[in-house]
């Protein structure tokens, strides 16, 4: 018999597929091997093809815009949001609208075209962590930002134009639906128990203990007990924290060391799928830090979602998490 799972966050249910149920084989794939380095505006040597770069990691302490550095950022050649001008609102009717004022950021993780995350040494990693959080903090910085995104699109179905390497930061003037509906469904239990939900999922998945993938000093990787899609991995540290900016140093080692051990094993366990990740932080300026805990959600691309779903919002999930687990465990 199917079961009806509800997320203890935000209160959504969840139907798993338990008569038609998947394993790591049964999904086509998108084939993610590199093959347009000819062209690629991201490699080193051409970096006059993109805008001028905002910051960057150069161990060789080259010049801006040249060749030499370990992690680049830049401006989105196409953005969003741009971030000249002010932040303007304005009501028509029952409607709202504000200027589309923001920032949007590629971050270009590697200089090599053939090598993706999983394949970086564990300096290049951390480097990567290293820039978000500069980016982030430098972001946040900004009275019209209220919210900062840091997100990495990975394959063609994943959204990735562009087969180097990168990952996306993008400021927005308002905070996101889904982070709103995090941050009240958290809001809500602490009002309710007095403790942080987050904080008492980890203690769930500890007491269960099949959903856990892996952990390190910092950091806990488990599959969520009401996923959304198969294989839904997500990381959360294990000590209660609401903003990504608080990271130091040693907490930045391991999370690059954890982040880049589940894309391993997602690209091991899965064939090299297509996936999204994204970090799920406090906005800017929140004030019920007690309430909320950062996370990075890892989103594996192996279905698509239907008619039934986008009119309910209720996903069917073809796997069991503790089943998904068990197979990343495993690798």
């Amino acid at each position: 018999m199917p079961e009806l799972r509800r997320d203890p966050v935000v209160g959504r249910w969840v139907i798993i597929d338990s008569d038609h149920t998947k394993g790591p084989l049964d999904f086509s794939k998108d084939d993610n091997t590199p093959t347009h380095q000819s062209i690629c505006p991201f490699c080193p040597g051409r970096e006059h093809q993109t805008p001028h770069e905002v910051d960057a990691v150069r161990p060789l302490k080259s010049l801006p815009d040249t060749p030499g550095w370990l992690v680049r950022t830049v401006p989105n050649k196409f953005p969003v949001l741009i971030s000249d001008g002010s932040l303007q609102k304005e009501g028509i009717g029952i409607y709202d609208q504000m200027s589309g004022i923001g920032a949007h950021e590629v971050l270009i993780e590697g200089p090599e075209h053939e090598k993706n995350l999983t394949e970086l040494t564990k300096e290049e990693m951390l480097a990567v962590i290293n820039q978000y959080q500069n980016r982030f903090r430098y972001l946040s910085k900004d009275s019209r930002f209220k919210y900062v995104m840091i997100f990495k699109n990975f394959g063609f179905s994943a959204g990735a134009t562009l087969e180097h390497t990168h990952s996306q930061i993008i400021a927005l003037p308002m905070v996101p639906k889904t982070v709103l509906e995090e941050l009240k469904g958290a809001e809500h239990y602490h009002q309710f128990r007095g403790r942080c939900v987050f904080c008492d999922m980890i203690s769930q998945e500890y007491q269960d203990k099949e959903r856990i993938i892996a952990e390190n000093t910092s950091f806990l990787a488990f599959c969520p007990y009401a996923p959304r899609y198969a294989f839904e991995t997500w990381i959360i540290p294990k000590g209660h924290s609401a903003d990504f900016a608080q990271m130091d140093t040693a907490t930045q080692v391991h999370l690059a060391q954890i982040l880049q051990d589940m894309l391993r094993k997602i690209k091991q366990v899965l064939g090299n799928p297509s996936y999204n990740y994204y970090l799920h932080t406090a906005p800017v300026g929140y004030d019920h830090t007690a309430c909320y805990h950062w996370h990075i959600e890892i989103i594996p691309k192996l279905t698509r979602s239907v008619g039934f779903e986008w009119g309910t919002g209720l996903h069917i999930v073809p796997t069991f998490p503790q089943d998904a687990a068990r197979f990343l465990r495993e690798s």
